[in-house]
């Protein structure tokens, strides 16, 4: 998995949160990644899109470790501008994503396969109390399709966690790994 360390840039600081749950997924064998908020990118000048590193960009991440590990990745966000600009940065490797625009809510509610990596990171923090409930029923949505040995990667701890971390928690799901940004979660140690 030498290709993650070329996602070890100085501004993306939840990198090493990622290489650690890539690292439990491929030797767990996961196959099926599902991200709920799309890599965004920043606009530059009116005609493009780059990286946003502070962000993470964790569907280009996930999208190659799909393409490693011959799994699939689905990735969902309600701004079809975000769509279009992770099909961009992903494109080198479309055969192994999949792009949903729809509420992420609706989506965990309408998604049919078991998920063996969860990354829960839409709806923007910037309302505690909002982003946290909204991460609360994307957890009470997504909790019958996680496996025993799923993992649960939480994004902006304190900012959408409120809720989330203890229904997991209650859930027999354990802590394995904590940030200043994020959570890490699994059954299995």
């Amino acid at each position: 998995m030498k290709f993650v360390e070329s996602y070890n840039k100085k501004q993306n600081i939840r990198f090493n949160m990622f290489k650690k749950t890539l690292e439990i997924a491929l030797k767990r064998n996961f196959k099926t990644i599902v991200e709920t908020g799309t890599s965004r990118g920043k606009k530059k000048f009116l005609f493009f899109t780059k990286y946003n590193w502070k962000d993470g960009m964790s569907t280009l991440m996930f999208s190659e470790f799909a393409h490693f590990i011959k799994g699939e990745l689905h990735s969902c966000d309600i701004s079809v501008e975000n769509i279009n600009n992770a099909k961009g940065f992903t494109k080198k490797y479309n055969s192994n994503v999949n792009f949903y625009t729809k509420d992420s809510v609706i989506f965990l509610q309408e998604f049919h396969k078991k998920i063996d990596l969860l990354y829960l990171d839409s709806f923007d923090g910037h309302n505690v109390e909002l982003a946290s409930k909204h991460q609360l029923n994307e957890a009470k949505a997504s909790i019958d399709k996680l496996k025993d040995n799923s993992l649960i990667l939480l994004d902006d701890k304190g900012a959408k966690t409120l809720y989330s971390k203890d229904y997991f928690v209650k859930n027999d799901f354990k802590i394995l790994a904590e940030t200043e940004n994020q959570l890490l979660l699994s059954k299995i140690l």
